[in-house]
């Protein structure tokens, strides 16, 4: 098990905070979702090393109001961390808003490895935001909901999101709560709100350009995201296989502890563990 390590930086007049851990190479780039942070690639980072950043606006890095927390000003972020930590190529694995991630690498293809989707936000056709994006992405309504969110609230939110009771632990919604501040909100706010369907679509026309072998995890009792967008980035991506998993939610990982392990192999190149059905997109 690889020592996971802190670190802090100033990157664009901004601190920036993120997790590493030793490990082979290309380097694993983990990028996380809203509306948590690094804190979920821990048992990740120590199976596999590599590198996770809190994006801005969340966990422990900037969160001034001036910033872009927009897709495109996400993804010049990855940018500017990997230069900033001197990273050429990796290995990428991405969860939910964590997609900005696909961004990057339909602008590099050459710079990824191997890349795992978990559960992501759909850079495809035919997706529409569920209710709690719905009203994120409502002017008052927003600011409304982000003001009355209690620290019960979202913890029964981060559980209802997967499928056993107790997936998610006392621990890590303390965490995201903790996190879970202005800054946290107003960036989420700014990234539901200039993020309409129609540009998700659109940011996924190059997926193909994504010719590394890739794996596409789905927990299919996901709340948020059905379980077909799973298909669609499979089939979308150059050389990409899904696996369905029915008894996982959002953060799949929670319900199923094993995922850490396959998405493991599958970062080294070995074969899955038994559990664990692959079909070619």
């Amino acid at each position: 098990m690889a020592e996971v390590t802190e670190h802090d930086a100033e990157l664009g007049e901004q601190p920036v905070f993120w997790r590493s851990a030793p490990g082979d190479a290309p380097p694993v780039l983990y990028v996380h979702g809203v509306p948590t942070s690094s804190d979920d690639w821990i048992p990740f980072l120590e199976r596999t090393g590599g590198v996770a950043p809190d994006l801005p606006g969340f966990g422990r890095s900037g969160k001034r109001g001036d910033l872009d927390y927009t897709m495109e000003g996400y993804e010049r972020f990855l940018e500017a961390f990997l230069e900033l930590v001197e990273l050429d190529r990796v290995r990428l694995v991405v969860h939910d808003w964590g997609a900005v991630g696909l961004l990057w690498a339909m602008r590099f293809p050459e710079r990824v490895e191997r890349l795992v989707v978990l559960n992501s936000v759909p850079f495809l056709p035919g997706y529409r935001w569920h209710g709690v994006a719905r009203g994120w992405r409502t002017p008052l309504a927003g600011e409304l909901l982000m003001g009355m969110t209690t620290r019960g609230m979202l913890t029964r939110a981060l559980r209802k999101a997967n499928a056993s009771p107790g997936s998610v632990p006392g621990p890590f919604a303390d965490v995201v709560h903790r996190h879970f501040d202005e800054g946290t909100q107003r960036a989420i706010l700014q990234l539901y709100r200039t993020s309409p369907e129609s540009k998700l679509a659109e940011a996924g026309r190059e997926l193909r350009e994504i010719e590394c072998p890739a794996l596409v995890v789905w927990g299919d009792r996901d709340p948020y995201i059905a379980a077909r967008f799973g298909d669609g980035y499979a089939a979308a991506l150059g050389d990409a296989r899904v696996v369905h998993l029915s008894d996982a939610g959002h953060w799949a990982w929670m319900d199923r502890p094993d995922i850490v392990d396959a998405v493991g192999a599958f970062l080294d190149g070995e074969a899955l563990p038994a559990g664990f059905s692959e079909a070619a997109a």
